[in-house]
C-alpha cells in the first residue's frame, strides 16, 4: 500500500470539508472534455518504460469553487490547486519533503521559525517567487477584510503570528507563544503571487483567479464551466519538467456515466464508490488503491435550524442512539474492508486520538425514552444529500429508515453538488436538520478547533461550549506532550459525551488508475488531492 499525506482542509480543512461534505468520494459523469491520450503504444504499455507527452484526464464532481489555495476548501478546487501551486513542504509519515522550501528550522525557545526558500524559483508569468510573496500570502491570510479560513490558524493566544523578511529567500514566522501545531499549520498554507494581487481590494472575488498564475509544474490553460479544467506543463517548475504534457479535470457529476466513461478510456483516473469497484476491476485496465485519507464520515447535526429540535442534546443523543454502526458500514460501504467504525471526533492518524469515549450505541428503548424526556414528538427531519453522492444517499435512506423506527420522520431533499456545498457552509442556515459529511484535519488535533469552538469560521454543526473553547486554547499552547494528550482526550470525551456528531466510520479511498500511467508511487496517493507530485505522472 502506497503511504499517503497527512492534509488539513483545515481544510479543509475542509480541505477538507465540503469536499468532505461529499460523503466518501468525488462523483464523475458524461459532460464533454478533450479526449484522453491514446499515445502509449501496446509495447510500451506493457514495458512499463516513461515516456513523455500525453494528457491525463482525472474525473471530478462538480466544478471548482475557487482556483486560488488560501480559500479553496473544496475538493475539486484544492485537487486542482496541487498541480497549479506548489507548497512550502509536505509531510508523509512524519518525514518532510520540501518543495518551494529548502528548509525550516525552528529556534531553540521554538517562538521563531525560520523558513528557507529555493533560489530561482518563479511564478509561471516568469515572475521570481521570493520572500515578498510567503511574507504577502501570510499578511493577506491575517487581514480580516480578506476572509481567508486560514486566519483562525494563525492567531495565537488572541495575537497574530507575524512573517518577516530577512531576504529574498529567507522569512521568520514569529509566535506570540509556544504553539506544537504550528508545523502543521504551516504545511497547509501556500504562496499566491504578490504582483497579481496586491492591488486587488478583495482577492476572495477577483476575477484574477479564473486564470490562476501558480508556481506548480503545471500552469492554467482553460476552464470550461460544467465540462473541465486543462492544465499544461511547466518547462521552468523548480522540480524539473513534469512528464505529461498536460492535465484534465474532466468535470462529471453522474456516476454510472463516469463509470462507463472509464471503462472506454475517456477517462484516466476516477475515485470509486465500494460498489463499483469488482466492475472496474473486472476490466483488467486499472490499478485500484484502497488508502486511508485520516478521514471521519459522519452524520452533522445542525442545532441552528428553524425547529430548534436539535439544539437539545438529548435529542441528538437519541438519533444516535437509534443508529448501529456496522449497520451503516455494511449499507453504506458494502464491507467492513472500507470503513471502520468511529466514535471519536478525531481520526485514528491524529496526535492523541482514542476511540474509547463514550458511545450512543444502538438502543431504540432508549432512544424513545430520551425523545419523551426532552418534549419531543412526531419530530420531522430534513436531510440535504448531494445528488449522484452514492455514500451520501445510501446513509440517507439508511437513517431514514432508522429514524422512523423511533418515530421520526426524515424528508431527503436532494441537491446538486454546488449548492449542497454552499448551504452545508453556510453558518446562517436553518433550513436543514441532518446531513452526511465527512473531513480530513491532518495530524494535529489543534486543527479541529475550527469546527468545534462557539466562534470558528467552520463550525457547521453551530455547537457552542465554552469548556470546549477554553481547552481548545489551552491544547494549542501546551508545550508537554503528556498534558497536552490529556486535554485532547478530555475534548474527545466532552464533544461525544455532547452527541455534536454522530461519528460513524473512518473510510478508505478507492480509486482507479489507468495502467497506461506509472510513476504512481513517485507521484504519492495523498489525501483530498489524489496526487501530491502529479509531475512524476508517466505515460509508460
Amino acid at each position: 500500500m502506497r503511504k499517503s499525506w497527512f492534509t488539513l482542509l483545515t481544510l479543509l480543512v475542509l480541505a477538507l470539508i465540503v469536499s468532505a461534505c461529499g460523503g466518501n468520494n468525488n462523483n464523475a459523469g458524461n459532460s464533454a472534455s478533450p479526449s484522453a491520450s491514446a499515445g502509449a503504444s501496446e509495447s510500451a504499455a506493457a514495458s512499463g518504460e516513461a515516456k513523455d507527452g500525453g494528457n491525463l484526464i482525472i474525473a471530478v464532481g462538480a466544478d471548482p469553487v475557487i482556483l486560488n489555495p488560501i480559500y479553496a476548501g473544496d475538493r475539486v478546487s484544492l485537487t486542482i490547486d496541487q498541480a497549479l501551486y506548489a507548497p512550502l513542504f509536505q509531510v508523509n509519515n512524519g518525514k518532510k519533503t520540501f518543495y518551494l522550501a529548502d528548509s525550516l528550522e525552528p529556534s531553540a525557545d521554538n517562538l521563531t521559525y525560520t523558513l528557507k526558500l529555493k533560489s530561482g524559483l518563479t511564478w509561471h508569468d516568469g515572475q521570481p517567487l521570493t520572500a515578498d510573496d510567503v511574507v504577502f500570502t501570510f499578511d493577506k491570510i491575517l487581514d480580516e477584510s480578506q476572509n481567508s479560513m486560514f486566519r483562525e490558524n494563525l492567531i495565537i493566544g488572541g495575537k497574530p503570528v507575524q512573517a518577516v523578511k530577512v531576504d529574498d529567500t529567507t522569512v521568520e514566522f514569529k509566535l506570540p507563544q509556544v504553539n506544537p501545531a504550528f508545523e502543521a499549520t504551516l504545511v497547509q498554507l501556500t504562496p499566491i503571487p504578490k504582483h497579481v494581487f496586491e492591488n486587488e481590494a478583495n482577492i476572495e472575488k477577483s476575477a484574477k483567479n479564473n486564470a490562476p498564475v501558480g508556481s506548480g509544474a503545471f500552469k492554467f490553460k482553460e476552464y470550461k464551466t460544467g465540462e473541465y479544467v486543462t492544465l499544461e506543463r511547466f518547462d521552468n517548475y523548480f522540480g524539473g519538467k513534469a512528464h505529461l504534457d498536460s492535465i484534465t479535470y474532466r468535470i462529471a457529476k453522474d456516476a454510472n456515466a463516469a463509470n462507463l466513461a472509464l471503462q472506454n478510456g475517456e477517462i484516466n483516473v476516477k475515485y470509486l464508490d465500494p460498489q463499483d469497484v469488482s466492475t472496474i476491476e473486472s476490466t483488467g485496465k486499472f490499478d485500484i488503491e484502497a488508502y486511508s485519507e485520516g478521514r471521519l464520515a459522519y452524520l452533522l447535526f445542525n442545532e441552528n435550524s428553524d425547529t430548534g429540535a436539535l439544539a437539545k442534546k438529548e435529542v441528538r443523543q437519541a438519533i444516535s442512539y437509534a443508529l448501529n454502526r456496522e449497520e451503516l458500514i455494511q449499507f453504506v460501504y458494502g464491507s467492513a474492508d472500507y470503513a471502520d467504525p468511529a466514535k471519536s471526533f478525531e481520526t485514528p492518524d491524529g496526535l492523541f486520538f482514542t476511540n474509547d469515549v463514550t458511545s450512543y450505541d444502538n438502543d431504540v428503548n432508549k432512544a424513545k425514552e430520551l425523545l419523551a424526556s426532552a418534549g419531543v414528538s412526531n419530530l420531522k427531519l430534513r436531510f440535504i444529500v448531494s445528488s449522484g453522492n452514492k455514500a451520501q444517499e445510501s446513509a440517507a435512506l439508511y437513517v431514514q429508515q432508522k429514524l422512523k423506527d423511533v418515530g421520526i420522520t426524515v424528508e431527503l431533499q436532494s441537491l446538486d453538488a454546488s449548492a449542497y456545498g454552499q448551504k452545508f457552509v453556510d453558518l446562517n442556515a436553518k433550513d436543514y436538520e441532518l446531513s452526511y459529511a465527512g473531513y480530513i484535519m491532518g495530524y494535529d488535533p489543534d486543527a479541529y478547533r475550527i469546527l468545534y469552538q462557539s466562534t470558528a469560521n467552520s463550525n457547521y454543526a453551530k455547537y457552542k461550549n465554552e469548556e470546549v473553547d477554553k481547552l481548545f486554547d489551552q491544547g494549542a499552547g501546551e508545550a508537554d506532550a503528556a498534558k497536552r494528550g490529556e486535554i485532547y482526550k478530555q475534548l474527545q470525551e466532552i464533544i461525544a459525551q455532547d452527541a455534536v456528531i454522530y461519528p460513524a466510520a473512518y473510510t478508505k479511498t478507492i480509486v482507479a488508475i489507468d495502467k497506461k500511467f506509472g510513476g504512481l508511487d513517485e507521484a504519492v496517493l495523498k489525501p483530498v488531492v489524489i496526487f501530491e507530485d502529479p509531475s512524476k505522472l508517466y505515460l509508460r
